[in-house]
């Protein structure tokens, strides 16, 4: 399948981050998780979902018990990774020093600028 196949939609995504928090789960479970966060959403969708998500390889499904159980195909971290690997290319012209640029000049709080300075500043000691 090609690679774009397999690059996960918003609501993936949102599919996703439940599963990584809940660990291998039930539709059932899946959906009561997704509907405390929004209400509107019913079974059926979160069914059909998970279905497309496993065809498109991005959940696995374990088919022996009577309710199948769904998990991610990949690590929270290693999904990531690749996303932002993708985004880095495609949109910053492969360039990581752009995308931090860019993020910190539009989404980053002065308490979480100074978190990086923190982090940043471990990291020069660790050398």
């Amino acid at each position: 399948m090609p690679d774009h196949a397999r690059k996960p939609t918003a609501a993936e995504l949102d599919l996703l981050r439940t599963l990584w928090q809940l660990g291998p789960s039930t539709v059932k479970d899946a959906h009561a998780a997704l509907q405390a966060e929004r209400p509107t959403v019913t079974y059926a969708n979160v069914l059909r979902l998970m279905q497309v998500m496993h065809g498109k390889g991005l959940l696995t499904r374990d088919e022996s018990q009577r309710s199948h159980v769904y998990a991610a195909a990949q690590a929270q971290d290693a999904l990531q990774t690749n996303l932002l690997t993708d985004l880095i290319q495609k949109a910053f012209a492969g360039s990581g020093k752009h995308l931090v640029l860019a993020a910190l000049n539009a989404h980053v709080t002065d308490e979480e600028r100074a978190e990086i300075r923190k982090l940043l500043a471990e990291d020069d000691t660790d050398e």
